[in-house]
């Protein structure tokens, strides 16, 4: 039970940073800040991606895994993208839980399926 909460609490989050990324002006900026200009669509649809195989994994368990590892995948990469333009740490804290919290999934839902 904890895990399909953790999955849950994970995906919705992942629909409401997917979409903000798309379609949050502040984003446009936080990318520009970040030189990363040019990716943030690309990390938008890839988070609402995310959200949706973890969704779908309740039905179909080999998604949770895929998802789960591309979206731990997606918060280190966005860890250190904070870590390189020098953001404290309360700012980099949300994309270090994120990906910890998904390779949580990750490794109890192999855990289970395997």
């Amino acid at each position: 039970m904890l895990l399909k909460t953790i999955i849950f609490i994970s995906a919705i989050s992942f629909l409401f940073y997917g979409l903000n990324c798309l379609f949050n002006k502040k984003m446009f900026q936080e990318f520009k800040r970040f030189g990363l200009s040019n990716f943030r669509e690309l990390t938008g649809v890839l988070q609402l991606l995310g959200a949706v195989g973890l969704l779908l994994g309740f039905f179909y368990p080999i998604l949770t895994l895929v998802a789960s590892s591309g979206l731990s995948l997606l918060m280190l990469l966005g860890f250190l993208v904070r870590l390189k333009i020098k953001d404290g740490l309360l700012v980099s804290l949300p994309a270090f839980t994120f990906m910890s919290l998904n390779l949580y999934i990750l490794f109890a839902s192999y855990q289970i399926s395997y």
